[in-house]
């Protein structure tokens, strides 16, 4: 699998057009406040993205972040901007090819910011352990549409755990699937590396999470992706696929149901491009100046991370008021064609 990959993307695609799905997203969803720092990245970078989503969570100044399959650098040098001059981001990848387009500009774009902090490195996702990474030293990272590509998911999320700060998040986007991927599918080459044919099923990526040490994973975002070549979208049959962006925050002994405690957070605002809201998931919407009830993980992802500067908590765990109302469980990714949210808390 490491060999296709590597030639799907380092020989096969030399443009983002060149991808056969709609998995890979437009300028167009690219938040209006982003687009500047999208305008400092290298024309050669931009032109060679594969992504599926937007991998920018926020307060991240000052922070050291790790991009996993960084590609050609469109994140990593978006990301560097965002951390700053007192922030790091590293860029890991195998395939050589794209590695060597992220290198060549790399001192382009440091005399662009006025500062070079991004160090980019050739590895495997899978095999964090082996690289010169110590655990437990960064605070954020990211990736994009690359683990639906290794061989060995379960391996990438525990050496993300690993590499992680407690109270450090993976925030990442890929490619899911509403149902267990056939074989055949699977063995497809241009499928896979169309990132549908290492789709993991949500829901069996919500069990890798968990058995990985990240006890309760937030979907942030999602959209259905199309199949635009005929061939492609036959074999496939009645699989749905969606992009969709997670995050995986490395909390110890988060509770595995959303548990009412009768506890509310207070946003106070204050967080770049959050002024009058924070958005820290899909079904939480925080409101700035209002008492927004949360259940005790909420509680603590809040509390016990970045964000806590930033935010009044109301109660304790002291009193238990059982289940938070409506939490319930199903197809966690909107419908193409629209529809009611799922039940949660």
């Amino acid at each position: 699998m490491h060999a296709l990959v590597q030639d799907y993307y380092g020989r096969e695609l030399q443009h983002t057009n060149d991808l056969k799905t709609t998995a890979c997203c437009d300028a167009s969803q690219v938040p209006d406040w982003l687009k500047p720092l999208l305008a400092n990245v290298h024309p050669e970078v931009l032109a060679r993205y594969y992504g599926c989503g937007l991998v920018c969570p926020p307060l991240l100044e000052g922070c050291r972040v790790l991009d996993l399959g960084c590609g050609t650098g469109r994140d990593a040098y978006l990301l560097s901007q965002l951390v700053g001059c007192s922030g790091k981001v590293v860029g890991l990848d195998m395939t050589v090819e794209q590695l060597a387009v992220a290198r060549r500009h790399r001192s382009w774009h440091a005399a662009r910011f006025g500062y070079d902090n991004v160090r980019l490195i050739e590895g495997y996702i899978e095999r964090l352990d082996a690289l010169d990474l110590a655990p437990g030293s960064f605070d954020v990272i990211v990736s994009n549409c690359v683990v639906n590509l290794s061989p060995d998911k379960p391996a990438v999320l525990r050496g993300v755990h690993r590499l992680l700060k407690p109270g450090g998040e993976f925030y990442f986007s890929d490619v899911y699937a509403d149902r267990r991927v056939p074989e055949d599918v699977r063995d497809d080459p241009v499928l896979y590396g169309e990132c549908l044919g290492g789709a993991l099923y949500w829901n069996d990526f919500l069990r890798l999470a968990k058995a990985a040490g990240f006890g309760d994973p937030r979907l942030v975002a999602d959209r259905p992706i199309a199949i635009t070549e005929p061939r492609l979208a036959a074999r496939t049959g009645n699989l749905r696929f969606h992009s969709a962006t997670h995050r995986l925050f490395k909390i110890e002994n988060l509770e595995d149901a959303c548990e009412d405690y009768g506890q509310a957070v207070i946003y106070r605002g204050g967080i770049p491009q959050h002024a009058s809201r924070l958005l820290l998931d899909k079904h939480h919407d925080i409101e700035v100046g209002r008492a927004f009830a949360v259940c005790g993980n909420t509680y603590r992802m809040l509390r016990e991370t970045r964000f806590a500067p930033y935010f009044d908590f109301i109660g304790d765990f002291s009193r238990h008021h059982g289940l938070f109302e409506r939490c319930g469980g199903g197809l966690p990714f909107d419908a193409a064609t629209g529809g009611d949210a799922p039940s949660c808390c």
